[in-house]
C-alpha cells in the first residue's frame, strides 16, 4: 500500500511547523530522525503530571512506574522479543548500551576467545576491542567485499563493495565467543540478511566444536526502514537508537533472557545483585530519562498506523494507546502483524527515493565526472532486505576533471539554506580507513540518508543542487 505522504508528514511538527523548518529538507536522517508529535506531547504530560521516581506505592508513582513499563512492553514488540520488557533495558544511546553490555559480558570472556566484528559504527565495535584487549581476547574484523560486478570494465568502482557470508564463515573458529555485527550499515546502506547468514554461522560453530557463541546485533541503521525480528534471527542482544526512528535521545538494548541469566554480571549497585539477576535493570546503574522512556512508546502506534488505509491512529483503540504494560503485550501479535506490513510499505516508498538519487550519481554522465558510489551502486538489491537510501559517494578524478573535497559538495548544499547533508566518516573510522585506494578520513564521503517522510520532489531538488556541486 503507497504511504500517503500528506498524512505521514503532518505526524512531524518540524515537516509542517514554522516556514523556515517545513520547507527544509532532511537528509541527514542516519544523523537522527524528526520526531513525532506523539512522542513530544508525551514528554510534555510525563513531565506535567507523573514526573516522580519509580515503584513507590503513591498513585504518581505507580502510574509512571506503569507507563515505563508500558514503554518497555512496546520496545519488546518493535523487536519481537517474546519476553516483552523482561528482555528491555533503556538508556543514552546504543554507545552507551553496547558499552554497558560488554562490561557485563567481561567476565563471561575469557583468554584466547574470539570476538568478531564489523568494522562499522564505533558504538559496536570500541567496547569489543576494549573487551578483547582487557580478557586477552582474538578480535576478528569481518571486512566488505569488492562487489565483482564492479571490479573491472567500464563502470569498475573500487568502493563498490558489500558484505560476504563466505568471507564471515572463514572467521569462524573452535573459539569464536561472540559475533559483534551490524544489521546495516550506515554509512554503506546495505542490509544483511541476518534471518539467512545466523543459522549458517551457529551450524559451523557448533560443527567447529565452539562451546558458547553469542551474538550481538547493532540495528541502529536498521530499525527506520525495516522489522526487526530477534526471534527469527535467533540473536542473544540487539540495539538501536530511538532518536533515529523517529522519538528523542535513547536507546533500547534487547537481551534474551537466558542470556541475562547466564552470561552477564550485574552493574547495579551492589546490594541490588540478587534482585536484578535476571532483570534488565542489571544493566542500568541508575534509571533512564523516564519521560523519554514513555515518549519511545508513541512510536510503535505510530508505525502500526502506516498499515491501515489513511494511516489512522486508532484512538478508540485503549490497548493501543495503553500506559498498561500488560495490556500492551496482550496485543503483541496483532501488532507485529501490523509492523510488517508498516515496514512493506515504507520500504516500497523508499525504494523509489532510492531509484531517483542512485539513478543519477550512477549514470554515466556521473561517472565520468568521477563519482563513486561507497557501497552497493545499484537501486534494484532486494527490497526486502537489500539496500535503504542511505547513499555515501566520493568524487575522484576521472577523464582530466579533478576531485572534489566531499566537505566542498556539502558546503554546496549548506550554502542553499534549504537541505541539509553531511560530510565524514560517521564513526565508521575502520571501515574508511580501509577503503582502497585510500581516502582522507576526515573528508571521508558525502552521506545522503532518506526515511519514509521524504518525498520524490525532495530527492529531485536534492539532484538539481547535486548538480551545480560536480559541475557548477
Amino acid at each position: 500500500m503507497p504511504l500517503d505522504l500528506a498524512i505521514v508528514r503532518a505526524s512531524f511538527p518540524a515537516l509542517t511547523g514554522s516556514a523556515t523548518s517545513k520547507d527544509f529538507i532532511y537528509a541527514d536522517n542516519a544523523g537522527g530522525s524528526q520526531t513525532l508529535a506523539p512522542v513530544i506531547s508525551r514528554i510534555t504530560d510525563y513531565l506535567s503530571n507523573t514526573n516522580c521516581q519509580l515503584g513507590a506505592d503513591y498513585s504518581v508513582s505507580q502510574t509512571s512506574t506503569r507507563r515505563v513499563d508500558a514503554a518497555a512492553e512496546a520496545a519488546a514488540v518493535l523487536f519481537g522479543a517474546e519476553g516483552g520488557r523482561d528482555e528491555i533495558a533503556f538508556g543514552s544511546s546504543t554507545t552507551m548500551m553496547v558499552e554497558n553490555l560488554a562490561r557485563a559480558l567481561e567476565a563471561d570472556v575469557k583468554e584466547g576467545d574470539e570476538i568478531v566484528i564489523t568494522g562499522e559504527h564505533e558504538a559496536n565495535v570500541g567496547p569489543w576491542k576494549r573487551v578483547a584487549a582487557r580478557r586477552g581476547a582474538i578480535l576478528k574484523v569481518w571486512k566488505p567485499s569488492q562487489l565483482p560486478n564492479f571490479a573491472s570494465g567500464t563502470n569498475a568502482n573500487p568502493y563498490a563493495i558489500t558484505y560476504s557470508l563466505d568471507t564471515l564463515l572463514a572467521l569462524i573458529t573452535p573459539r569464536t565467543r561472540l559475533l559483534a555485527l551490524s544489521a546495516c550499515s550506515n554509512l554503506l546502506g546495505s542490509a544483511i540478511p541476518l534471518s539467512a547468514i545466523i543459522p549458517t554461522v551457529r551450524t559451523r560453530a557448533q560443527q567447529l566444536g565452539a562451546p558458547k557463541v553469542e551474538i550481538c546485533i547493532d540495528c541502529v541503521a536498521y530499525a527506520p526502514h525495516r522489522l526487526m525480528d530477534v526471534k527469527a534471527w535467533d540473536v542473544d542482544y540487539a540495539v538501536f537508537s530511538f532518536y533515529k526512528v523517529y522519538a528523542v535521545h535513547n536507546a533500547a538494548l534487547y537481551i534474551r533472557k537466558k542470556a541475562l541469566r547466564d552470561s552477564l554480571s550485574s552493574l547495579a549497585h551492589g546490594f541490588l545483585t540478587v534482585n536484578v539477576a535476571e532483570k534488565p535493570y542489571k544493566l542500568q546503574p541508575g534509571g533512564p530519562g523516564y519521560e523519554s522512556v514513555w515518549a519511545a512508546g508513541a512510536v510503535v502506534p505510530y508505525l502500526r498506523s502506516l498499515a491501515r488505509a489513511g494511516h489512522a491512529v486508532a484512538a478508540a483503540d485503549a490497548a493501543e494507546h495503553s500506559d498498561e504494560p500488560e495490556v500492551v503485550r496482550s496485543t503483541a501479535a496483532v501488532a507485529r502483524e501490523e509492523l510488517r506490513i508498516a515496514f512493506e510499505n515504507i520500504a516500497e516508498h523508499e525504494q523509489a527515493l532510492l531509484d531517483v538519487l542512485l539513478g543519477f550519481l550512477t549514470a554515466d554522465e556521473q561517472y565520468r565526472r568521477g563519482v563513486r558510489i561507497v557501497g552497493d551502486p545499484r537501486a534494484d538489491t532486494s527490497p526486502s532486505v537489500g539496500r535503504v537510501p542511505t547513499v555515501s559517494f566520493v568524487v575522484v578524478a576521472e577523464g582530466g576533471a579533478k576531485a572534489i573535497k566531499s566537505k566542498d559538495v556539502v558546503a554546496v548544499f549548506d550554502k542553499t539554506n534549504e537541505i541539509g547533508i553531511r560530510y565524514g566518516h560517521f564513526y565508521a573510522h575502520d571501515l574508511v580507513a580501509g577503503l582502497q585506494p585510500p581516502i582522507d578520513t576526515d573528508d571521508a564521503v558525502v552521506r545522503i540518508s532518506l526515511v519514509h517522510y521524504n518525498t520524490v520532489e525532495e530527492v529531485q531538488k536534492i539532484v538539481e543542487v547535486l548538480k551545480t556541486a560536480l559541475y557548477g
